[in-house]
């Protein structure tokens, strides 16, 4: 049976937005999930891709950015996200202590999401380690516009799960940056994916998309288990 998930409402100082977590028993490691820019935690695959990992023993928290808990497009400004991204982990934290789950806190994104998440242990917050689902690296064709200056700093494991048809990080050019940020960083292409996971000619729904994205995010979870002790860092 899967998993189920609980509502949840994060408080982001005056503001508060929706999450829902779910925790099968013994959970390994528990990742929190920030959504895209178009599109909240309610898509069909965010679901999807929760569920595998459930399935697979990680607890995970999927949450709303304040934009798209009050139905605006435009997402908000860095500052606001990082608060969020900050909230939603102390979050995540209380709910493992509560049950005296140990395993490592791992932060993930869609796209934007996994961006803020990036810049907000840049700026300090803990976590074990970051994921990025389709990590926009630059805007569709303007591969001169990186956004990729505060990934340099960041020590912590990282894992690129990126899509060879992904228009928003020309594949080169991911390449360089995971191999100027060093040793920390890993990089697995899904093959013939765009920036939604979705591949030509392959017609499945979103929610059997994510929960395809999941398998080796967990791989890399277990993986990352068995190294040395957690630090969490950032310089």
């Amino acid at each position: 049976m899967p998993v189920p998930e609980s509502p949840v409402t994060i408080s982001v100082g005056d503001l508060q937005v929706s999450g829902l977590y779910a925790r099968p028993d013994n959970p390994f490691a528990t990742l929190v999930l920030a959504h895209g820019a178009g599109a909240g935690m309610e898509h069909p695959f965010m679901g999807g891709f929760t569920q595998a990992l459930n399935d697979d023993g990680v607890a995970t928290l999927r949450f709303n950015f304040p934009y798209r808990e009050a139905g605006r497009k435009f997402p908000d400004r860095p500052p606001l996200a990082i608060a969020t991204w900050r909230a939603a982990m102390e979050e995540a934290s209380a709910r493992a202590a509560a049950h005296s789950d140990t395993g490592p806190l791992w932060a993930a994104g869609k796209s934007f999401g996994g961006r803020m998440a990036s810049m907000a242990v840049a700026e300090g917050m803990p976590a074990a380690g970051l994921v990025y689902l389709g990590y926009p690296l630059h805007p569709p064709g303007k591969p001169e516009k990186l956004r990729d200056e505060h990934l340099y700093g960041l020590t912590l494991p990282m894992l690129f799960l990126q899509g060879t048809r992904d228009t928003f990080a020309t594949p080169e050019l991911l390449e360089g940056v995971v191999a100027r940020i060093g040793p920390n960083a890993t990089l697995s292409w899904y093959d013939g994916g765009d920036h939604s996971f979705a591949v030509a000619g392959k017609k499945r729904s979103a929610d059997e998309i994510g929960s395809s994205a999941a398998a080796p995010v967990t791989a890399y979870l277990r993986s990352q288990a068995a190294a040395p002790p957690w630090h969490g860092t950032h310089s």
